[in-house]
């Protein structure tokens, strides 16, 4: 027994080691030390803020016009009063609790007189990147009770090194947010083996996400279903759960929807009943309906893929659950008309599950298979958020500069966008009430006399030019457009004396409507 304690206290560094290794082993999960916990906590939460915030700086590109048209263009008429607010606020499809979120930054900036066009931009956005950050923690914590160290820490890896989430979680998205809350849902989901489940708290996360996005009950959908079938007090369930949160949100949305539709508004039925019953989301767009299967979610998980399947492979039982959200949500959107790669994203966190455990399990190669797929996503992520599709946001920037013209001797600057209509954000980008206008396209609603404005220019731009502007006092100052255009209206542009002031990189793959350059022109 002496010379036992005398080895375990004076024995070799390798038999330490060795030593140290099997001790651990036998230490379950709720035995680390509470300390060493609690470092880890404050390393992945300061790590997943820091890495968003430089993120967030990162992405300076477009994506789509719902990004500002159905968020900060919102809030920004909310608070000063002035903007443009689509055809879909008009008609009641849309909620106004994410909006008012921003409204509330924006207000609080006014009262304080701080609501610089920098803050007004870059504010909301700073909020997704925290909100992402917190979701990109709890993400990687319901991992850990899930499974081993090692497979959460590879895991993670995937997540925060994905290419699309890069794109997209900073972004003033309804889909950005609902991913972000659909990551913290999960935490609280009752997954097999997790401790951390509570359905209260991810119901009312569903139904936050519900609220802001209608479309997130798609995803949810196999989840709530699996949890209450699994689930051995099924009424209580309904009755202490389903019932009150889904009253509660119910209420809460249509409250304030009322309050700022100043009517009667249920926005959720009216979406539905718009894109899905009326089909009008088919008037912006629609693709085959193998396009999920064989090109949009491939983009979306982009160089993950290999993993994505490898991992299926190993832990199709364990989490089954997972895998079939995946591939029901891809399947309802296949059979809708009109498709877009965001639509898929809230799904993406789930494949990452997926990804984790195949890096784990590579053992000896996981870290040249870790160093490729970085690299891999690497080069998409700064191109797509540094590069392509940037110059509608630049053209913005020379515009605010009108905001501050006060030249008495020179006409009121007075801005027309002939570009493909939400081609650029608006008044939140400028805030000031300058002048300016674009081409409209509301889709047809039934009503008489309807007529696209920008179908009707860019089947003739020349003669729409000039019935829409007969005599030189009703010509607009400026000019915005696509490189692509400016041979079609050459000589519009030269006879009204129109000089080109400025042309803004837009993006290497110009295709149809939309140039590689933007030109700015101005009236002399």
């Amino acid at each position: 027994m002496e010379n036992l304690r005398a080895r375990l206290r004076f024995g070799s560094k390798e038999e330490d080691v060795k030593l140290r290794k099997r001790r651990s082993l036998l230490y379950s999960k709720e035995e680390l030390n509470p300390l060493n916990d609690g470092e880890l906590t404050a390393r992945v939460v300061v790590f997943s803020v820091v890495f968003r915030l430089i993120n967030c700086l990162l992405v300076q590109s477009s994506f789509v016009p719902d990004e500002y048209w159905q968020s900060v263009e919102v809030s920004h008429r909310m608070v000063f009063n002035y903007g443009y607010l689509t055809w879909e606020w008009k008609a009641g499809l849309r909620g106004f609790l994410y909006p008012l979120l921003f409204a509330f930054l924006y207000k609080i900036l006014h009262l304080i007189n701080y609501d610089s066009v920098h803050l007004l931009i870059w504010l909301p956005r700073i909020i997704q990147a925290l909100l992402a950050a917190f979701a990109d923690a709890k993400f990687f914590f319901l991992i850990r009770t899930l499974e081993n160290h090692d497979v959460a820490k590879w895991t993670f890896f995937c997540h925060m090194c994905s290419w699309f989430t890069w794109f997209c979680c900073t972004r003033t998205l309804t889909n950005s947010t609902e991913t972000s809350i659909t990551c913290l849902a999960l935490f609280y989901f009752p997954l097999p083996g997790s401790k951390t489940h509570s359905s209260k708290k991810y119901l009312a996360l569903v139904a936050l996400a519900v609220i802001i996005r209608p479309t997130a009950l798609i995803v949810w959908f196999p989840l709530i279903l699996y949890h209450f079938w699994h689930q051995d007090d099924k009424l209580r369930l309904i009755t202490h759960n389903y019932i009150p949160i889904g009253t509660l949100a119910v209420v809460i949305s249509t409250a304030i929807d009322c309050v700022f539709y100043e009517k009667w508004a249920l926005v959720q039925w009216n979406f539905v009943k718009f894109n899905i019953i009326h089909s009008v989301a088919e008037f912006y767009g629609s693709h085959p309906w193998h396009w999920y299967f064989t090109q949009g979610f491939a983009v979306v998980i982009g160089p993950h893929l290999p993993f994505f399947l490898h991992g299926c492979s190993l832990a199709f039982r364990r989490y089954k659950v997972l895998l079939a959200a995946v591939v029901w949500t891809i399947v309802v959107y296949s059979l809708l008309p009109h498709k877009e790669f965001r639509f898929i994203y809230p799904v993406l966190p789930f494949c990452m599950v997926f990804c984790g455990m195949s890096l784990a399990h590579l053992k000896a190669w996981r870290r040249a298979a870790a160093a490729a797929l970085l690299m891999a996503n690497l080069v998409p992520a700064l191109y797509t958020g540094l590069v392509h599709q940037r110059g509608t946001l630049d053209v913005m920037n020379h515009l605010q500069t009108l905001c501050d013209v006060n030249d008495s001797t020179r006409l009121q600057p007075d801005v027309l966008f002939l570009m493909p209509c939400h081609s650029t954000p608006f008044y939140s980008h400028v805030h000031c009430p300058l002048k300016m206008r674009f081409l409209e396209c509301p889709p047809d609603l039934g009503e008489d006399g309807y007529f696209e404005e920008a179908e009707r220019f860019y089947d003739d731009p020349l003669l729409w030019l000039r019935t829409s502007f007969p005599n030189k006092s009703s010509l607009p100052t400026h000019l915005v457009l696509f490189d692509v255009l400016e041979q079609q209206i050459s000589m519009f542009l030269k006879g009204n004396n129109f000089v080109r002031t400025a042309k803004i990189f837009h993006s290497h793959f110009p295709e149809g409507r939309v140039g590689g350059s933007i030109f700015i022109y101005e009236r002399h």
